[in-house]
């Protein structure tokens, strides 16, 4: 996972995408520990209470929770939650605008249908 200062984007935002990003990809499998507090702030050199908004986030999800005195942890069934969520935005962010796009350029499903497939052959 990366923290980019840079970005427009909110680090603690960074931080619960990194998460969902390493549990989706199987870094983080469910029902396993993940990082302390403590280890996210001295790896990424930020605040505490930033990692702990971004991993609050996630709790407030039910992606994680928290087994007291012990740690953070991913819950079951939280991939198949991630990939529902991923799946929504992914609509909302491109899909809608990809339809609006073809609407003004006069194109028909079936041409969008044929560019999709032309893309997944790259």
């Amino acid at each position: 996972m990366q923290i980019d200062f840079e970005s427009n984007k909110p680090i603690f935002l960074q931080i619960a995408e990194g998460i969902e990003d390493a549990i989706l990809s199987g870094a983080f499998a469910e029902e396993s520990q993940i990082p302390s507090i403590t280890e996210f702030s001295v790896n990424y050199k930020i605040n505490p209470a930033t990692a702990l908004k971004g991993i609050n986030i996630l709790v407030e999800e039910g992606i994680l929770y928290k087994k007291r005195g012990i740690g953070m942890f991913v819950k079951e069934g939280a991939t198949r939650q991630l990939k529902q969520k991923r799946k929504e935005q992914f609509f909302d962010n491109y899909i809608l605008g990809l339809v609006a796009e073809a609407k003004r350029l006069e194109l028909s499903e079936e041409d969008v249908k044929n560019m999709i497939e032309r893309g997944f052959k790259k």
